[in-house]
């Protein structure tokens, strides 16, 4: 799996359909809609975006998005693109392959309904015209962050979740990772934030905590406030990342990105997080949050993707329902 700064050839999305992703009302399901498409319609900036859209959306859909953005039908449940869709992967000659997880809603949340969404890493992966790697692991994209060299990071509550893959083994994790995406150095993260481990989180995805810019570098989440319960989650994360090396064996230059000042919303401690942002050739499509932390966390990630324009997109509507911008962009890297 290749670094998601290594070229691309197109972006991957899905329109939000149904659920409590598009809310009870009009206005809800406006503000998720909108926030959907100014990813899209960023993203569409730098490279090419396909957006799929369930087939009673269509009309829907062609108001919000940039006539640039290609739209494919396809049923959904949902719009998580990171976690329902494949993840892509380049074999030694340079062609194109999609790694299909099992997805089953997070664990088998009982608020989740996947029988679509199961269904669209195959579609997407024929779309593309990639080599269909089918995989029994139980596993999202969101739960996996890469540096193109062989490390990948994964948290213990995503991949050994009794929801997910009761009875696997760390061994047994990694073996896998190894077969689908190319992984030789495997870093375990003990969880991921507060509020991603409640009823309506991932239990842990690690592209809200920890991203990687470079080889032998990492963002991670850093909360300020000692009154959030990340104050003392994201130093023991930090704390046990300076203990792990990468696939090289080099040391983390380990970065830390302030957390947003804002600290709740209607539901309690927010997981606002500057972490989940998306790479696309020639930029960086961020989270900001209408808060007096976005300016320097914008700076960071400029700092950290040299050569790359960052755009900032308010991401709160994402977040209260349950993810950023990595969360729902899928990126396929460019084939030879």
């Amino acid at each position: 799996m290749p670094a998601e700064t290594a070229p691309q050839d197109r972006l991957w999305m899905a329109f939000p359909t149904g659920g409590y992703t598009l809310g009870d009302t009009a206005d809800a399901a406006h503000a998720a809609r909108s926030t959907w498409a100014a990813v899209a319609n960023a993203a569409v900036e730098f490279e090419p975006v396909t957006m799929v859209v369930d087939p009673d959306d269509v009309g829907i859909a062609a108001r919000y998005l940039h006539p640039d953005v290609e739209v494919l039908t396809a049923p959904l449940n949902d719009a998580w693109m990171r976690d329902i869709g494949p993840t892509f992967v380049l074999d030694q000659d340079g062609s194109l392959g999609a790694v299909d997880w099992v997805f089953n809603g997070w664990g088998a949340q009982d608020w989740a309904r996947w029988d679509k969404d199961a269904l669209i890493a195959g579609e997407v992966s024929g779309r593309a015209d990639a080599r269909h790697i089918v995989s029994a692991l139980v596993n999202e994209g969101g739960g996996i962050q890469v540096d193109g060299e062989g490390t990948v990071l994964v948290t213990e509550t995503v991949q050994l979740d009794p929801g997910r893959n009761p009875g696997l083994s760390r061994a047994d994790v990694e073996a896998e990772l190894a077969r689908t995406i190319g992984a030789t150095h495997v870093v375990w993260l003990p969880r991921g934030l507060a509020r991603d481990s409640e009823r309506f989180g991932t239990r842990g995805h690690v592209d809200i905590v920890a991203a990687i810019p470079s080889p032998g570098t990492l963002l991670v989440h850093s909360q300020q406030d000692p009154r959030h319960p990340d104050f003392q989650v994201s130093r023991d994360i930090i704390e046990h990342l300076r203990t792990t090396r990468d696939a090289a064996g080099r040391e983390w230059n380990i970065i830390e990105v302030p957390a947003p000042e804002t600290l709740w919303d209607d539901e309690g401690f927010v997981d606002y997080s500057y972490i989940n942002h998306v790479v696309v050739n020639g930029g960086v499509i961020a989270c900001t949050f209408a808060d007096p932390n976005d300016d320097k966390a914008l700076q960071i990630l400029a700092e950290a993707y040299p050569g790359r324009r960052v755009v900032g997109i308010d991401a709160r509507e994402l977040f209260a329902r349950g993810g950023g911008i990595h969360c729902i962009t899928q990126q396929q890297p460019a084939a030879s």
